[in-house]
């Protein structure tokens, strides 16, 4: 396995020509073709700056999505516009703020085209080296179930979660079979299960939290088995967007069971703040896992220093060995296609600063 020790999470900031065009073409001003043309032109401007930043390995910026998630929404009939939704995210000052969540199941799904075939297709033929695609986990999706109207569609949350792992696994399958080498599954969920807040809005919406972690898992490896030649990540964060998080907690109470049932090869972990907690469960990482610190905030418009991250990464190192460990930003820094507000310039010097500190601290 490589070790890619310059890691991207995944999404970048949207140029604002893409944000007014995805507002067109969602109102019908623009049409199919020139939309996508806007979107290829994006991709290509993303690859440009994760070239020049000099990271490992690269991802497409999820140019093409509204939000990480919604390739499902958008590739598949089943899902409506819901009522009652909603989802608590805090500021960074932590006040909780209300958001709904606009989508939700409303009928059985029947998918209609690939998730992220046409995202993977593209990026490979326009970079020829290390490549990565996002996905999120079968679990996240429990932020689509509507208690009262998605009963309509299946009988409990157990059949639904059963389906969305269905289909993530032939999505999984379809991306190996087009030649992509490492899928990143994202799973801001088990960082909300880490929150006592957040897991009493899992409960209300009929999930268990006591075992969403386990059954998650579970999910997860029976895709990750079927392709043992595949570089496999499970990114874990606590939500971003527009500059907000959705929980606070440490990993150490789901330490055992995330880091080491988990068939993921790569652990791509959120350690930007005091929210994430202190490195001490590093240390229930298997010997076979690389741990992917996630050092420099996408939330905070602040530039940290490379001596600032070196000292980190030798703290960790206290817990795990530092040929098992590398680096990236906390989480990406669009995972909804507004962005946090951190700019174009500071996006780039802070994936520079990945590469950067990443040769510094492991080139032989």
């Amino acid at each position: 396995m490589k070790p890619y020790r310059a890691d991207v999470i995944g999404s970048m900031l949207r140029p604002d020509y893409l944000l007014r065009a995805r507002a067109a073409y969602a109102s019908g001003k623009l049409g199919e073709a020139d939309f996508k043309r806007i979107e290829d032109r994006a991709v290509d401007e993303c690859i440009a700056i994760q070239e020049s930043s000099g990271v490992d390995i690269l991802a497409d910026g999820e140019m093409r999505r509204n939000v990480f998630s919604s390739q499902l929404a958008e590739a598949a009939e089943g899902f409506g516009a819901v009522e009652n939704n909603m989802v608590d995210w805090f500021t960074l000052d932590g006040e909780i703020e209300t958001s709904p969540v606009t989508v939700g199941v409303t009928e059985r799904i029947r998918m209609l085209r690939n998730l992220s075939a046409e995202e993977f297709v593209y990026l490979r033929a326009r970079f020829d080296g290390p490549a990565k695609m996002t996905l999120p986990s079968p679990t996240m999706y429990a932020y689509y179930w509507v208690p009262g109207v998605s009963e309509a569609a299946y009988a409990s949350v157990e059949e639904y979660m059963a389906h969305v792992t269905e289909i993530l696994a032939d999505e999984v399958a379809e991306l190996v079979r087009l030649g992509c080498e490492y899928i990143q599954f994202d799973a801001p969920e088990f960082g909300m299960l880490l929150d006592d807040h957040q897991k009493e809005w899992f409960r209300a919406k009929g999930f268990r939290p006591e075992y969403m972690v386990h059954d998650g898992i579970d999910m997860l490896n029976g895709i990750i088995d079927v392709h043992p030649e595949t570089v496999f990540g499970l990114h874990i964060c606590r939500g971003n967007d527009a500059n907000r998080y959705m929980a606070a907690g440490g990993y150490g109470e789901f330490a055992r069971q995330l880091f080491t049932r988990t068939r993921a090869q790569r652990l791509l972990l959120e350690y930007d703040d005091e929210r994430s907690g202190d490195f001490a469960p590093l240390a229930e990482v298997p010997d076979d896992k690389l741990v992917v610190l996630g050092l420099i905030t996408t939330k905070y418009p602040r530039q940290e220093s490379q001596e600032e991250v070196q000292g980190r990464v030798t703290e960790a190192a206290r817990y795990i060995a530092m040929e098992r460990l590398a680096l990236s930003t906390q989480c990406g820094f669009a995972s909804v296609a507004k962005g946090n507000n951190l700019g174009f310039e500071l996006q780039e010097r802070k994936l520079s600063l990945v590469a950067r500190t990443a040769r510094a601290l492991w080139d032989d």
